[in-house]
């Protein structure tokens, strides 16, 4: 049987959909956003998703493309798996490697899948993976242009993010480490100049290892966290997912409740005002 708790201890706490995502005006149910790179298979990928709480999950049209011949490519399934469970797909340029790529590709998609939505990639090389910012911007104007809400992953640089923003983007993705790495945050200074400075959103996006790296994200005042395999590469993909989403809540209530400040010295937690002089 389920059953409300509806103490006075817990009526008022706030609830994640008291406190929503909005990106370009839609209100994403969740702010952990999935990919699904890296999942070792379907059925892994779809537990790690229920578990997860994600509502926004993007897909690489590279990879989920016909190949030549007419063979659907085995992620192809990932589709009909979000539609599924109820998840909006966020086609993705990964692996692209210029603008004329990544613009073309999601246009391709925009075809394919009917959404304007689209996150875009335009990696400088294939060996740090790391964004182009030159052709970052430029990808992104032509695409605003062209009528698409673009979210696009780009470097820990508060002035490339308001450039980004500046052309028109619904919101901005920077990396907290290369991808792939685990290595979690390595500029927090930096991405809490992009969070404080922003008009829309920020989604922190690469460099997640673990839980406490997404909490920081969101205490660093990140609107989001997105994040594939530290979760479907993780030992059990699964309880890795449901850590992710406690910690991206966690960090989101923490941010908002105000930290204590940073002090060099100790300082007692009572007052030594009053106490008993016990002195022999």
């Amino acid at each position: 049987m389920t059953t409300t708790d509806s103490s006075p201890a817990t009526a008022n706490r706030p609830t994640e959909g008291d406190d929503p995502l909005v990106v370009a005006g839609t209100t994403i149910g969740s702010r952990l956003v999935m990919g699904t790179g890296g999942a070792a298979n379907l059925l892994t990928l779809e537990d790690a998703l229920v578990a997860s709480g994600t509502a926004l999950t993007t897909v690489a049209m590279r990879r989920v493309a016909v190949r030549a011949g007419g063979e659907a490519s085995p992620d192809a399934g990932i589709w009909a798996l979000l539609a599924r469970l109820g998840i909006r797909a966020l086609p993705n340029t990964a692996g692209c490697f210029s603008v004329r790529e990544a613009v073309l590709t999601a246009h391709l998609a925009r075809e394919a899948c009917g959404t304007e939505w689209v996150k875009l990639e335009v990696i400088a090389d294939d060996v740090t993976l790391l964004p182009d910012p030159v052709g970052l911007v430029d990808a992104a104007d032509q695409l605003v242009r062209d009528g698409f809400v673009v979210l696009p992953y780009t470097n820990d640089d508060p002035i490339l993010a308001r450039r980004l923003e500046d052309v028109g983007c619904a919101a901005v993705m920077p990396l907290g480490a290369p991808i792939g790495t685990g290595l979690g945050i390595l500029n927090p200074r930096n991405i809490e100049a992009i969070a404080a400075a922003a008009r829309v959103p920020v989604i922190l996006d690469a460099g997640i290892g673990t839980a406490s790296d997404a909490a920081q994200a969101m205490e660093l005042g990140c609107d989001g966290v997105l994040l594939a395999t530290a979760v479907t590469r993780a030992a059990d993909p699964v309880r890795m997912a449901h850590a992710m989403r406690l910690a991206v809540e966690s960090g989101r209530l923490a941010a908002g409740a105000g930290r204590i400040p940073r002090r060099e010295g100790a300082l007692a937690s009572s007052s030594p005002d009053g106490r008993l002089d016990l002195a022999l």
